[in-house]
């Protein structure tokens, strides 16, 4: 990791040079991931261009960017972090170092964060995340609207003399969060089996926020052993368990063993997605149809 920072850096210099002829009047903000950009750019309207770091279809665990990617983070006014996800852990001080400049906020301020999974019972098959604390804050309703509010705050920090117009956007962002958790909450606050399974612990949140059981599949961020997946079976057998969720950033095999011994539903969800209302809509009507045989 060293020796590809330096590289990076390196290549950053000769970048800048022949970016000479960048556009000045386009202000930019850059944010991690893309449920950050849906919220920034909900938020931000034709006032700025919202950089998303990490590409659809990456894992921001463990993305690297590459030297033009750093180079957009460098035209940018702010840097938005989700918290401490993996690769803000890895990268936040190489673009604060190489970025002066640079405004950065951290999002989850104000969130009741949650250790990582693995820091609770270990026969609840979860995955560690280096620090302790889980980073998926967008995954519920509630750290939905502290991002959101944190964004605005963000925007007026950078921005404010156009203070009214952000605050209307968020007012607008606001509403359409409530749309969401009223159907949300409609599907999940009834549910008769509450335990769920998925490889990457993504829905820590979620599952505190509704009393929702995670199973993980991940251990210590690696592929169960043998041993491993038959006590996960097992767990999930007691459990009662009637789904498993996959991500496309993740090997999906032990996903399909699981749900062949257990009987479950196999069902795609991306937590990345950037249309995070209809994602978190389909995540919880994924759980309620679950419960039907």
């Amino acid at each position: 990791m060293g020796d590809f920072k330096l590289l990076i850096s390196a290549l950053l210099v000769l970048l800048f040079m022949a970016c000479g002829d960048k556009r000045t009047d386009e202000r930019i903000v850059s944010v991690t991931i893309e449920p950050q950009r849906y919220f920034a750019e909900k938020i931000a309207g034709d006032k700025f261009t919202v950089h998303c770091v990490v590409p659809a279809g990456q894992s921001p665990e463990t993305y690297d960017p590459t030297p033009r990617q750093m180079v957009q983070v460098g035209k940018s006014q702010g840097y938005l972090r989700i918290g401490s996800i993996g690769f803000e852990r890895a990268w936040m001080d190489n673009i604060r170092n190489n970025n002066p400049g640079l405004e950065i906020f951290d999002l989850s301020e104000g969130i009741d964060l949650l250790k990582s999974p693995e820091e609770e019972e270990e026969q609840e098959h979860h995955h560690h995340h280096p620090g302790g604390v889980d980073p998926h804050t967008w995954s519920s309703i509630s750290g939905a609207k502290v991002i959101a509010k944190n964004t605005l705050d963000a925007f007026v920090s950078l921005d404010p003399e156009n203070e009214e117009y952000y605050r209307a956007n968020y007012e607008r962002l606001t509403k359409e969060i409530g749309e969401t958790e009223k159907i949300v909450s409609g599907l999940l606050s009834s549910l008769d089996n509450k335990t769920f399974i998925i490889y990457h612990p993504a829905l820590t949140y979620l599952a505190n926020e509704y009393g929702l059981t995670q199973l993980c599949i991940e251990m210590d961020g690696k592929e169960p052993s043998p041993a491993q997946l038959k006590e996960l079976v097992e767990i999930a057998r007691e459990h009662n368990a009637k789904v498993v969720f996959i991500q496309r950033e993740f090997d999906r095999k032990n996903a399909e063993l699981i749900a062949k011994e257990t009987g479950c539903r196999l069902i795609p969800i991306n937590p990345l997605d950037y249309d995070w209302s209809k994602e978190m809509i389909h995540i919880a009507k994924s759980l309620a149809d679950g419960q039907v045989d």
